[in-house]
């Protein structure tokens, strides 16, 4: 039984019943057959090619197929935007310092949702619950730029031990092609 994409299932089903239960139920069942048939492969978690990707989390990015990369191959740090934040350092570090990484690719990509937002999502979430979010939004409208930006603070942080080999790209959702930014 192959999973569907999100494009073949109904618009406003995210939480409820999907076939014979939830999404959650569904994916849980997956993960049965997919163990079923699972070896283990015998790997530590230390990436083979010694490179961490920091991407977006958005779902048209299919990092590994779209990088030609196999299982063992990377560490994968995603989060909205593909932004490097505090907690992407903290990765990072923890990636280069225990597990040896020695380059970082960043991807954003074309139509990101952080270009459609402002910062100003912290100051209507704090009216809605009452708390105002202790992190920012990273909203950008230059998406190069914020690549730049990524960049600029993967090499500049004193926690990272290689900042030598920092490559910024941002990923067309249209077309599947990787446009390299310069860091200047």
């Amino acid at each position: 039984m192959g999973m569907t994409t999100s494009a073949s299932v109904p618009a406003g089903s995210a939480n409820t019943a999907v076939g014979h239960g939830t999404v959650t139920d569904r994916l849980v069942e997956a993960n049965q057959q997919y163990a079923a048939a699972f070896t283990d492969p015998g790997m530590d978690a230390r990436p083979v090619l010694h490179v961490a990707v920091v991407a977006c989390m958005d779902a048209r990015l299919d990092l590994h197929d779209a990088l030609g990369l196999s299982l063992g191959d990377c560490h994968t740090i995603r989060n909205a935007g593909g932004v490097v934040t505090d907690d992407v350092i903290r990765s990072l570090t923890i990636s280069q310092r225990a597990l040896g990484t020695r380059s970082v690719v960043l991807i954003h990509h074309t139509g990101c949702g952080l270009e459609a937002i402002t910062e100003e999502f912290r100051h209507d979430l704090e009216m809605e619950v009452g708390q105002r979010p202790a992190w920012a939004v990273e909203a950008f409208r230059d998406v190069d730029q914020d690549v730049r930006q990524s960049m600029q603070r993967v090499r500049t942080s004193p926690f990272l031990l290689h900042t030598d080999d920092v490559r910024g790209f941002v990923f067309d959702v249209k077309t599947g092609l990787l446009r390299e930014i310069d860091p200047a």
